[in-house]
């Protein structure tokens, strides 16, 4: 088995060639089967934001494995792979693990140290665990990159500089206007980016803040915590009228706001000077904006020299956390060299409680006259002698299978124990429990689409109906 990691982020490829590889958080499920479905496919998790869009996987042959992924992102987001190829990168086995954790740990980010991507990975590795995509190895590394990222911001000072994407926006709206009073800024989007970047600008003194959402609830909730207003969705080019910055972060997967659309409202404005800055990705605002009289144009990527000043605490508190990176991959190392011994060590004690057990039954046989009392004694004690005789066994059967020839250990180990025939049984049940599991999952897409037709007959049924 193999680790590998195959992607893109912001550092390989622009916006434009990011926003047509993001995946559409409800067809994630769906492209995790698909992803799952390849021969060799063993496990996967798909970790896709606004910057990144890599696939995870354990595979059991590295190099075929690349190129299914190739016609796997060719096929699912229809783009030739001539044109994505050069931006992708692959990592493996130690590699792709380091990278895991840095990512984890957001120093792979734009932003060094931001928060936001530990919870997006997390939410990634559960969604997959929920798909049934995860097994015993991404199940173990996933966790302990989640848990050294969060013991890197618990002990470290990297996330405690105000460093964001949605900080950088409005560090550049503050550079542009000197002061946000007076101002009045129209947020397009309530999600999480939004609400960072309306903490920001209201800290920052905003006057007056908009916000535009498709969903008016959520558009007013975000507008009561800092004092703003909410606008329908409808009206939202009466905001750009109004407004001398708009920032834009919705999960639309088309242009919000197009040229024309902006043209027309800019003649309401009387040549007031519109500052734009787009961070999502897909890209909200059509680029030949930028070409208008009077507008300033400005997307993620412009964003990264913003945070330069505010970097350098963070780099130095980056080296700290490295070395936690190190030592968590050292156990991981470790714990993977033991993987081996796992059956072996429970053959053996499952062996042992076996015998412990007969002796039990043919000892009780021959003493029935003992009493309840002196039968728990002589079970605890005799059960103490078995577990003192394999302690030191088995301590020494994990250091060797640890070592460079740990393979050889763990055969001689199993022969010299008379365990063959123990995990030739367990490997059967194994197989066994597994066939039961995939059966299970077909039944249950069976059922799933079954209900599905169902559903459609009785509704085209009621339009029949209703129909005569």
């Amino acid at each position: 088995m193999h680790i590998v990691v195959v992607g893109l982020n912001y550092r390989s490829a622009p916006v434009e060639i990011r926003e047509k590889f993001a995946f559409e958080q409800a067809r994630l499920p769906e492209a995790l089967q698909q992803l799952g479905q390849m021969k060799c496919m063993l496990e996967s998790v798909i970790v896709s934001t606004c910057n990144r869009t890599e696939l995870y996987m354990v595979v059991d042959r590295e190099h075929v494995c690349t190129h299914y992924i190739h016609g796997f992102l060719e096929r699912w987001f229809d783009v030739p792979r001539a044109q994505f190829a050069k931006h992708l990168y692959t990592h493996e086995r130690e590699k792709a693990m380091e990278h895991l954790f840095r990512v984890a740990c957001g120093l792979d980010s734009m932003i060094i140290g931001e928060t936001q991507i530990l919870g997006q990975v997390r939410d990634a590795f559960l969604l997959a665990q929920r798909e049934k995509m995860t097994g015993t190895m991404f199940n173990m590394l996933f966790k302990m990159a989640i848990t050294t990222a969060k013991r890197a911001h618990a002990e470290t000072s990297v996330g405690e500089n105000p460093v964001s994407v949605s900080y950088a926006a409005v560090e550049l709206g503050r550079r542009i206007f000197g002061s946000f009073e007076g101002k009045t800024v129209l947020l397009v989007g309530a999600g999480k980016m939004s609400e960072l970047t309306a903490k920001h600008l209201h800290s920052g003194g905003t006057s007056r803040v908009l916000v535009a959402n498709r969903t008016t609830a959520r558009a007013e909730e975000l507008a009561g915590k800092f004092g703003g207003k909410a606008i329908p969705y409808e009206r939202l080019l009466e905001g750009v009228a109004e407004a001398d910055i708009v920032i834009s972060s919705t999960g639309a997967t088309e242009y919000v706001l197009k040229k024309e659309q902006v043209a027309s409202a800019l003649q309401k404005r009387k040549s007031r000077p519109l500052f734009m800055i787009d961070i999502a990705v897909p890209r909200d605002i059509e680029p030949g904006i930028s070409e208008l009289s009077n507008v300033f144009l400005y997307d993620i990527d412009d964003l990264e020299t913003i945070v330069a000043g505010n970097l350098e605490q963070r780099r130095s508190e980056a080296v700290v956390i490295e070395s936690m990176i190190d030592a968590e991959l050292a156990s991981f190392a470790q714990w993977v060299k033991t993987l081996g011994v796992s059956p072996v060590i429970q053959a053996l004690q499952a062996k042992s409680a076996l015998i412990h057990e007969e002796t039990m039954d043919s000892l009780l046989n021959k003493l029935p006259d003992l009493d309840e009392r002196q039968v728990k004694v002589i079970r605890k004690l005799t059960k103490s002698i078995v577990n003192q005789m394999l302690r030191d066994p088995i301590l020494r059967i994990k250091e060797l299978s640890a070592e460079r020839r740990g393979d050889e250990a763990i055969e001689m180990f199993t022969k010299l124990f008379a365990l063959e025939d123990a995990l030739a049984e367990q490997k059967a049940l194994e197989a066994q429990l597994e066939q039961t599991r995939k059966r299970v999952a077909e039944l249950r897409k069976q059922t799933e689409a079954a209900g599905s037709d169902a559903v459609a007959f009785g509704s085209r049924s009621g339009e029949l109906l209703a129909g005569s």
